[in-house]
């Protein structure tokens, strides 16, 4: 179940992309972060001022989930993506991919060109990016043409050689005019190659040479070049931050990796669509500890691609996997066409790996605190119980409550919890038979006295039919039995027992003036219990579900009687007429809201009984209607 507080303790300081979930567990908001943790807190604190759009989706929010990225441009591009992906209702405007410009490189053409493209095609060009500046890019890529004198004309070459005279890139020296053949095919290609080393990272050189030349400049007073140096040295260093959440190749793959702790792992899988990052899943993996990494990597993709109906074109994975050939084989009889499966040992696909890993070790590392959270507030929660009443086993606890209004419609509730935890499938319900009037301690012995009676009886039969005892719904008997109240309901439970010659402990959660629980009665003694321990809140969660569970019997058929009590006053309406008004209309309400021909639709109604129906709501409005013209 997902709890709030404790999910938004455990958000990381890292930027990333976070994803809001509905009641029905539709993405409802995508939204990016430079500290995930800082930007999420915000919209669950009262004190910010919010706007009135997202107070409204603030109160739909159910769960949230997040995926951590290495830079705030990735966390912008796995944004774009996911928003386009997923449609959210509360992303008013959705990101297209125009949105963000690529640098291509025409590598089809003799004597290729670097173009920015806000599209991204299959073809024999190269692409870089995308990037979050166009002025960025287009600085970039004139820095690159001025360093190594590559041509910004459309001119189809070697086609055109020699039939226009040179532009004016080629007398300002920005171009060494291919176009007149002034430059050989394979000392261009050297300069496109420099070019592309850059745009692949590797700029150190390109930065140092802007700074040297940065710095004559100004030495030589001209500050005009200096501060176009330094521009240019700054979009350098902007465009070279690189970003792996959108691949240039297009392709579908799926990038898997896990962590693993002892006997417990967690497998990250990253869905790359056409060339985009859209989403993740992480699955959780029982292991043994001798297990190695690539058995654990195998059982995983052969598990999960038998029961997924997409296989992707390549299946990028952190180590390699037993059996590879014939997995890949498999895979790809079942995708119809060759699959790849790779171990990258570096580049963008070796990095998104050591991404997927990250955050798979991020929810294992989180899910063993809760676990040993959960088993604070469960298990440990049991054992001090079990020590403060000096008790060498206990598992099963059952609490019962009396509700009623003034005795009418009198009901009891039994809840269950087995180590710290509800089994709801066990909790029972009582409709007192024998008693009358408010009398709690008879209530309370009819409920028991009924629930443990039938328990011995389903196990004498289960035993004449040679049957195993948990086969019966109250055969199962507690270790331990809790009432709601101090010694005079702990009374009547251990009269019952020794009545019926059963031997289970008794204790009482007394509560203070102000109804809260104030600790536990047990052997005629009131015992101390520190209300900050996670027994003590233990106690209190059981008081109220049992609590609860009796208010929403009873409330439910108090309802049912009233209903009934206003249709059974109606002449000519009988038990199958009732039913049939009821199933028809949703409420009372609109039942007395409806006129005679409405009513007269209803299976098994006529003209005469839907007047009846009609005239008996309606009574009270005219006999108010003629009191009043009277007065």
């Amino acid at each position: 179940m997902f709890q709030l507080d404790e999910e938004l303790k455990k958000l990381p300081n890292r930027p990333g992309v976070y994803i809001m979930h509905d009641a029905a567990d539709a993405i409802i908001y995508v939204g990016k972060a430079v500290s995930l943790k800082n930007r999420v807190r915000q919209y669950f604190q009262s004190s910010r001022n919010k706007g009135p759009k997202i107070e409204k989706m603030v109160t739909h929010i159910k769960r949230f989930e997040y995926i951590i990225t290495d830079s705030e441009l990735e966390a912008l591009v796995l944004e774009c993506n996911l928003i386009k992906e997923h449609r959210p209702k509360y992303n008013t405007v959705l990101k297209d991919d125009k949105t963000y410009p690529y640098i291509k490189v025409t590598l089809g053409e003799e004597f290729p060109r670097v173009l920015f493209s806000r599209q991204m095609k299959k073809d024999k060009s190269k692409y870089f990016g995308p990037y979050t500046s166009s002025d960025s890019v287009r600085e970039t890529i004139e820095l690159l043409q001025k360093l190594y004198a590559i041509r910004t004309c459309s001119r189809v070459l070697p086609r055109d050689i020699g039939k226009e005279r040179a532009c004016l890139n080629y007398h300002i020296k920005r171009c060494e005019a291919p176009c007149q053949g002034a430059i050989g095919r394979e000392e261009y290609r050297e300069n496109i190659s420099k070019a592309l080393e850059f745009l692949n990272g590797n700029y150190t050189a390109v930065i140092r040479e802007v700074e040297a030349k940065m710095t004559a400049a100004s030495e030589q007073l001209d500050f005009e070049k200096a501060i176009e140096y330094r521009e240019l040295l700054k979009s350098v260093r902007q465009i070279a931050q690189k970003q792996k959440i959108t691949n240039t190749d297009g392709e579908d793959k799926d990038i898997i990796a896990f962590a693993a702790d002892g006997e417990d792992a967690v497998v990250q899988v990253f869905f790359v669509r056409d060339g985009r990052l859209i989403g993740r899943e992480h699955f959780y993996v029982r292991i043994a500890a001798e297990d190695k990494n690539r058995q654990i990597l195998g059982s995983f993709v052969k598990q999960f691609y038998a029961g997924t109906p997409f296989i992707p074109k390549e299946i990028i994975l952190q180590e390699d996997i037993e059996d590879e050939e014939i997995v890949a084989e498999w895979l790809a009889k079942k995708r119809g066409q060759k699959v790849r499966i790779r171990v990258p040992k570096k580049g963008v696909k070796e990095k998104l790996v050591e991404l997927a890993a990250k955050n798979a070790q991020l929810v294992l590392s989180q899910d063993k605190e809760k676990i040993k959270r959960e088993e604070g507030r469960t298990l440990g929660a049991v054992r001090e119980i079990a020590k403060l009443l000096n008790m060498e086993r206990l598992q099963r606890i059952e609490a019962y409550d009396i509700s009623n209004t003034s005795g009418y419609e009198s009901v009891g509730s039994m809840v269950v919890y087995e180590k710290g935890k509800p089994c709801r499938s066990d909790y029972r319900k009582f409709k007192l038979r024998t008693v009358q009037g408010p009398d709690d301690y008879a209530s309370m012995k009819e409920v028991l006295t009924r629930r443990f009676v039938h328990g011995q009886q389903e196990k004498e039969e289960l035993k004449k039919k040679d049957l195993p005892q948990e086969v019966g719904s109250f055969t199962k008997f507690p270790d331990l039995i809790m009432m709601d109240g101090g010694r005079g309901q702990v009374n009547i439970a251990e009269r019952v027992l020794e009545e019926l010659d059963i031997a289970i402990p008794v204790c009482g959660m007394v509560k203070d003036d102000n109804h809260r629980t104030r600790g536990l009665y047990y052997h005629n003694a009131e015992l101390p219990i520190d209300r900050h321990s996670e027994g003590f809140q233990l106690i209190t969660r059981i008081q109220d579900e049992a609590h609860r569970f009796a208010i929403e019997y009873h409330r439910s058929l108090r309802m049912k009687g009233q209903v009934r009590s206003v249709l059974d006053d109606i002449s000519g309406i009988g038990t199958v007429r009732r039913k049939a008004l009821m199933k028809y209309f949703a409420s009372i309400e609109e039942i007395r809201t409806a006129d005679v021909d409405v009513l007269k639709n209803v299976p098994g109604m006529n003209e005469s009984s839907a007047k009846s129906v009609y005239g008996f709501f309606h009574a009270a409005e005219k006999n108010t209607i003629e009191k009043t013209t009277t007065d």
